[in-house]
């Protein structure tokens, strides 16, 4: 097994695993990442980073390099179980040789949501500081059964690892080198540009927070700081939980109005107003988890970071989505012909 203390297996090199890379590049960290395909595997590659084949399914190889690595950073998915448990095999090798060993998962505020159907805007904020009221979400809650495979492990090392949860709001922001975008906001934009229309869920007046992604690059990268100090000032076996919001809170009747009246402008819609949406349209936007996602609550507040000096610098939601998203955006989704 790999015993170098900065070495890093990280799992899901795609729109938030992509810039927390350069920034373990930048602090001349050892990366191992793994991809699906050669020309994805050719430019990690050339920038310093291990790569290896595979997918979410390869359990054997997640355990392997998970026991090999002192630091495992899985940005892949939040809802995928079996992966999970793989990673935690291998995490448990290495405690039982006593090596370091540290985790840092990523879920989500989804975790957090209401059934507001965008009916009205919560007054209920979630602290990172008080887990007891995040350990009293239901077990059924969005993301939660993964979260709990950590927590369980977390019991299980006791002391003998570090294992950390990262929970980002609504992601944003662009980097024209990887050409990764979020989820949410984008999809909404490709549905207004197929349809002619925005939407949102009943009234829109749910709420969520935002944070962009290389301010949730540097949250990682700072609590990596911590974990790996020979003196943390974090104690993770009492609290995983660390929420990366930066500070904006928006409706999503607000995102509806926005997308509206930039396609407007530039002359991609005939109209800039929102309207309700239906479901027969949410097999454009994210499916079955369209109503819970885009029509829920979800407002938290990132105390722990902030205390450790994490302080968000980018650009904001409408910022980034007017000067570095919708150019793309509009082009990609054009160049697809639909």
């Amino acid at each position: 097994m790999a015993s170098h203390p900065k070495s890093v297996f990280l799992v899901g090199p795609g729109f938030v695993g992509l810039p927390i890379i350069g920034l373990l590049l930048a602090a001349n960290y050892q990366v191992t990442t793994m991809v699906r395909n050669k020309d994805q595997a050719a430019a990690l590659e050339k920038k310093g980073v291990k790569t290896l084949h595979g997918t979410l399914d390869d359990h054997d190889l997640l355990t392997a390099q998970a026991a090999q690595h002192a630091i495992t950073i899985n940005t892949a998915s939040s809802d995928h179980v079996p992966s999970t448990l793989a990673i935690n095999a291998g995490l448990r090798q290495r405690v039982a040789k006593s090596l370091p060993t540290i985790l840092i998962h990523t879920s989500g505020t989804g975790v957090l949501v209401d059934n507001a159907k965008g009916a009205y805007k919560t007054d209920r904020v979630y602290r990172d500081d008080n887990p007891a009221e995040i350990d009293a979400l239901p077990d059924t809650a969005f993301h939660r059964d993964v979260d709990l495979e950590i927590v369980k492990a977390a019991k299980e090392f006791g002391d003998k690892a570090k294992l950390a949860i990262i929970l980002p709001p609504t992601i944003h922001g662009f980097n024209p080198e990887n050409k990764r975008l979020s989820m949410a906001v984008p999809k909404m934009m490709r549905f207004a540009l197929k349809h002619g229309f925005t939407g949102h869920i009943g009234a829109g007046a749910n709420i969520w927070n935002t944070v962009h992604v290389n301010d949730l690059a540097r949250a990682y990268s700072l609590l990596l700081s911590d974990l790996t100090s020979p003196s943390p000032s974090l104690n993770v076996l009492e609290n995983p939980y660390f929420f990366t919001e930066d500070g904006y809170i928006y409706s999503w009747k607000e995102v509806a109005e926005r997308i509206g009246n930039v396609l407007f402008r530039l002359g991609k819609i005939e109209s800039p107003g929102p309207r309700v949406l239906s479901e027969e349209h949410y097999a454009d936007l994210l499916g079955p988890i369209t109503e819970m996602a885009l029509g829920s609550n979800s407002i938290c507040r990132a105390v722990r970071l902030r205390k450790l000096g994490w302080v968000p610098r980018e650009k904001g939601i409408w910022k980034s989505f007017e000067e570095d998203e919708v150019e793309y955006l509009i082009s990609s989704y054009e160049a697809e012909g639909k």
